[in-house]
C-alpha cells in the first residue's frame, strides 16, 4: 500500500466542517490580496522620528481621543501605538537572539608578568558550576545593554506588562474597527474586526458587527488579517499547489514556509525575554525563578499565537501538517529520500498517527529498492531542535507549577473568586448610584471595565451558572449608569443597534 495522502490534504484540524469546506476556506483565503499590515512605514533601525515616543503614552492618547469621539486623532495614534509595538517587539527579539551566544571566556585573564607563572587549570570552572552560569548571564547582560543603547525602542519610557498583554491580545483592533467605521473608512473597520475576530471567534459584539459589514457590497474584499505573517501565505499557497496536485510548486513553497515559521517562533521566544516589573521581595532564587516563570508562559503561548487560522479554525499541529503535506507530495515525485524524513519528523509530534504509522512501515520495506540507509529514516534537525525546545520548555514549566508557583498564583478559575468578585462589583455599581460615574479618563487609564469583562469571560465555562444572572444584572446596571461615549467605549458597542443608544 502507498503512504497515506489520504486522498485530500493531511487534517488541518477543521473540527466537524468537512474537507471540503476546508478547501473553499483554504481558496477563498489565497484569492484575497495580502493585507497590507499596520505598519507600512515600519522599520526598527529607522523609525519616523516624528513618530518616536513611549508606546504606553501613544496608547493612552488613541484612547483617550476615542473617548472623546475624536475618531481620526484616535485612529492616527493607535495605529502608532500598533507601530511602535511592533518596534518594541521586534528589537527585544533582535536584541536577545544576537546575543543568545554571548558567553564568558572560559581561559583566565592574562595575569601580570611580576607575579610569576600562575596556575592554568584546563577548566577553571570545572568545581564551580554555579560561577559559571551567572558568569555567562553577566557577559550576556552586557550584550544586551549595548545592543539597547543602538536601537530608538529603548530610548523610550517602557510599557507595562497589562499593555503588552492587551497588544498580545490584539485589544487595540477592537478600538480600532469602531473608529475606522465612524471615521468613514470601512474597508480598514472591516480588517480591524476581522483581524481581531482571529483571536477572539466568541466575541459576540464584533460577530454582531462583522455580520453587519459582510451585509454591505463588496465586504468580502476587506477581509484580511492585518497581523498575517508570510509563513501563512505560503503554507495556503502550497496548499493549494497540493490540491492541484502541483507537487514541485506545492514543495517549493512549503520548504520556504517551514524555515519562515521556524524564524518567527524563535524570534518570538527571544522577544519573551524582555523587562518585567519587580514587586515582591523574595530570596533570590526565587525571584530568579520566579522571572523565568514568567518568560516561560510567555514562551509557551509563542506556538499558539503563531499557529494560522483558516476558514475559522487553527491549523492543528501546524509544524507536523507541514511535514505531513511534504512527505506525501515528495513520494508523488519519486524523492524517497527528502519523503522518509519527513515522516520521521511528523512522528515527532505525533507518535500514533495510523496512517504515518503505516507509510513509515512501507518506507521501510522498500528501502533497499530505493537506496534508503538508517540516515533517511531520521528526523531532519530543525524539527528534532523545535520538538526539543517546546518539550523541555513544557515540563520545566509544569516543575515550576508543582513545586514553585504559590496555589493563588494558579486559581485564576476558581469560581470562589468569582463570587467574590461579583460581589464587589455589586458594591462598586452602588457607589456609582450615589457618586456617579467616574471620569472617562480615570477609567481609560485603568481600562477597568473590559479587563473585569475579560475575566469574566475567561471563567464563564468553568460552573459560572449561579452567577450568570448576578452578572447580567450588574452589567444591567453599569450600562444604565454610562453615557452613550462611556458605553461605546467600555463595550466597544455594536454598530449594529448603535442607534438604540
Amino acid at each position: 500500500m502507498a503512504p497515506g495522502g489520504r486522498g485530500r490534504p493531511p487534517r488541518l484540524g477543521v473540527a466537524a466542517a468537512a474537507g471540503r469546506a476546508l478547501l473553499c476556506a483554504l481558496c477563498f483565503c489565497s484569492s484575497l490580496s495580502p493585507g497590507r499590515a499596520q505598519y507600512e512605514r515600519y522599520s526598527f533601525r529607522s523609525f519616523p522620528r516624528d513618530e518616536l515616543m513611549p508606546l504606553e503614552s501613544a496608547y493612552k492618547y488613541g484612547l483617550d481621543q476615542y473617548g472623546h469621539e475624536n475618531w481620526a486623532e484616535s485612529v492616527g495614534y493607535l495605529e502608532i501605538s500598533m507601530r511602535l509595538h511592533r518596534l518594541l517587539r521586534d528589537s527585544e527579539a533582535f536584541c536577545h537572539l544576537n546575543c543568545s551566544s554571548a558567553r564568558m571566556d572560559p581561559d583566565p585573564p592574562a595575569s601580570d608578568p611580576g607575579l610569576g607563572p600562575q596556575p592554568q587549570p584546563r577548566d577553571r570552572f570545572a568545581d564551580f558550576p554555579e560561577l559559571r552560569l551567572f558568569g555567562d548571564l553577566l557577559h550576556r547582560a552586557r550584550c544586551l545593554k549595548r545592543c539597547k543603547q543602538g536601537l530608538p525602542a529603548f530610548r523610550q519610557s517602557q510599557p507595562s506588562r497589562e499593555v503588552l498583554d492587551e497588544f498580545q491580545r490584539r485589544e487595540p483592533y477592537k478600538f480600532l474597527q469602531y473608529a475606522y467605521f465612524k471615521a468613514n473608512n470601512l474597508p480598514k473597520a472591516i480588517a480591524a474586526a476581522h483581524t481581531f475576530l482571529l483571536k477572539h471567534p466568541n466575541d459576540e459584539m464584533m460577530l454582531r458587527n462583522m455580520a453587519y459589514y459582510k451585509s454591505m457590497p463588496g465586504a468580502e474584499d476587506h477581509i484580511k488579517d492585518l497581523e498575517t505573517k508570510s509563513y501563512e501565505n505560503l503554507f495556503i499557497r502550497a496548499v493549494r499547489a497540493y490540491n492541484g496536485e502541483n507537487w514541485r510548486t506545492s514543495i517549493t513553497d512549503m520548504e520556504l514556509a517551514l524555515p519562515d515559521f521556524f524564524k518567527a517562533f524563535y524570534e518570538c521566544l527571544a522577544a519573551c525575554e524582555g523587562s518585567r516589573e519587580i514587586k515582591d521581595f523574595k530570596d533570590f532564587y526565587l525571584s530568579v525563578a520566579d522571572h523565568y516563570i514568567e518568560v516561560l508562559e510567555c514562551k509557551l503561548k509563542c506556538e499558539e499565537n503563531l499557529t494560522p487560522v483558516i476558514g475559522g479554525y487553527p491549523v492543528e499541529k501546524f509544524v507536523a501538517t507541514m511535514y505531513h503535506y511534504l512527505q506525501f507530495a515528495y513520494y508523488k515525485l519519486n524523492d524517497m529520500k527528502n519523503a522518509a524524513p519527513c515522516v520521521a519528523s511528523y512522528m515527532l509530534f505525533d507518535q500514533k498517527d495510523e496512517v504515518m504509522k503505516q507509510n513509515l512501515v512501507y518506507y521501510e520495506y522498500h528501502r533497499e529498492k530505493w537506496g534508503l540507509t538508517d540516515e533517511h529514516f531520521q528526523p531532519r534537525s530543525e524539527a528534532v531542535q523545535y520538538f526539543n525546545v517546546t518539550t523541555i520548555q513544557k515540563e520545566l514549566y509544569e516543575f515550576a507549577k508543582e513545586n514553585i508557583m504559590d496555589d493563588d498564583e494558579m486559581a485564576c478559575n476558581n469560581t470562589s473568586r468569582l463570587s467574590q468578585l461579583v460581589a464587589a462589583l455589586f458594591g462598586v455599581a452602588k457607589n456609582w448610584k450615589l457618586n456617579g460615574c467616574p471620569s472617562v479618563g480615570e477609567w481609560l487609564n485603568k481600562l477597568w471595565y473590559m479587563n473585569i469583562m475579560e475575566y469574566y469571560c475567561s471563567v464563564r465555562n468553568d460552573q459560572q451558572d449561579n452567577f450568570r444572572k448576578a452578572w447580567r444584572d450588574l452589567h444591567e446596571l453599569m450600562l444604565s449608569e454610562m453615557s452613550r461615549t462611556r458605553r461605546s467605549l467600555y463595550t466597544s458597542t455594536t454598530i449594529l443597534y448603535d442607534d438604540q443608544f
